[in-house]
């Protein structure tokens, strides 16, 4: 079934207006583990052959809102899927870690608005997965990246130094409080997800990175363990879930109350993780810098294999991949993905 953007436009809006889309989408996507990675707002044909030809079965697009429509978001999914991609997600930035929302300033239900209108917008085009991220200075470097570290070949790489972050100034107006946090986290999910159930569309929490208690004076609450469970606790929400992050939850090492294998477990047999963000380390904090993802201290073997034996039926992607060639070093790690998850399929075959 062939339908236009003309067209699909005119036929409506709603969940039929989604059940249609989702009919003229490419062929039903494989059970199991699938491979994704980061696409322009505007997917060019060198892109798109570099999907092609590395393998990648999913687009994930992050753009500004000014593409907050759903005219864009269908004609980004057409133009992918007659490129045989499927589209895994669109966010916007302007709603992606805001301050406005996360410290609860003032334009706060302005923001919740642009927010319901966007999961609005991804409905009407078929697309049914976002990730989420309550953190308020992720996107100021000094907070969220303390240096830069090399790796082999002299690749640049993100470091982060806790005691360097220690002596920073407050990244906003006062010291905000866990309570503060969690305050603004259940309005924020109350107003939106029912948004999100009515317009089909999953919502995937990605965890604080760096996950330490507080972050220029802001506290993080999805740091461990317990604040992802009592996440779940609060939204109650078939369409919540977890974007895992592997690389912020190894950061973190033992005081995330549970390992990375040991999330997966947990979270895994309820379905739901939706997204990994397939990243590695040198070490836990104090003190780390990302690595390739062949290089870090996880055993990125056991990760995918974890993943398999929950059957996980979701897109890992990369995150972060270090180095200055960056279209080089994705690949690498694209096929370094492909071949743990080819063979951790394999071996589940017997």
């Amino acid at each position: 079934m062939q339908i236009g953007r003309r067209d699909a436009l005119r036929l409506g809006v709603g969940a039929g207006f989604a059940g249609l889309l989702r009919l003229a989408a490419v062929e039903q996507a494989p059970a199991g583990i699938k491979i994704g990675d980061r696409i322009s707002a505007r997917p060019t044909q060198a892109e798109m052959d570099y999907f092609r030809q590395s393998g990648v079965e999913y687009a994930s697009i992050w753009t500004s809102i000014e593409d907050n429509s759903a005219e864009y978001m269908i004609a980004t999914r057409q133009k992918l899927e007659a490129a045989g991609i499927r589209i895994l997600n669109i966010g916007i930035l302007d709603l992606h870690c805001d301050p406005t929302i996360v410290l609860g300033l003032p334009g706060f239900d302005e923001k919740v608005k642009q927010y319901q209108q966007y999961l609005t917008n991804l409905g009407k085009a078929g697309i049914t997965y976002t990730t989420y991220a309550h953190m308020a200075n992720i996107k100021m470097r000094p907070y969220y990246q303390t240096g830069t570290g090399s790796l082999r070949g002299g690749a640049p790489t993100r470091l982060f130094d806790l005691e360097e972050a220690k002596k920073l100034p407050l990244s906003h107006d006062r010291v905000y409080k866990d309570s503060e946090i969690w305050k603004t986290f259940t309005e924020f999910t109350r107003a939106v997800l029912p948004v999100a159930e009515k317009a089909g569309v999953r919502m995937g929490l990605h965890p604080d990175d760096p996950p330490v208690p507080e972050l220029g004076g802001v506290a993080r609450i999805f740091r461990d363990f317990d604040g992802y469970r009592r996440a779940l606790e609060v939204t109650r929400s078939a369409n919540f879930g977890f974007c895992f992050c592997i690389g912020t939850w190894a950061e973190g090492g033992q005081m995330m109350g549970k390992d990375v294998v040991g999330m997966i477990r947990h979270f895994g047999p309820m379905k739901k993780i939706w997204k990994a963000h397939f990243r590695n380390v040198d070490r836990p904090l104090p003190r780390f810098q990302e690595t390739f993802v062949d290089e870090g201290y996880l055993d990125m073997y056991q990760v995918m294999k974890a993943l398999r034996e929950v059957n996980f039926d979701g897109v890992a992607i990369p995150d972060h991949v270090p180095g200055s060639i960056g279209p080089v070093n994705a690949a690498f790690t694209i096929g370094y993905m492909r071949a743990l998850r080819d063979r951790v399929n394999r071996e589940a075959r017997g």
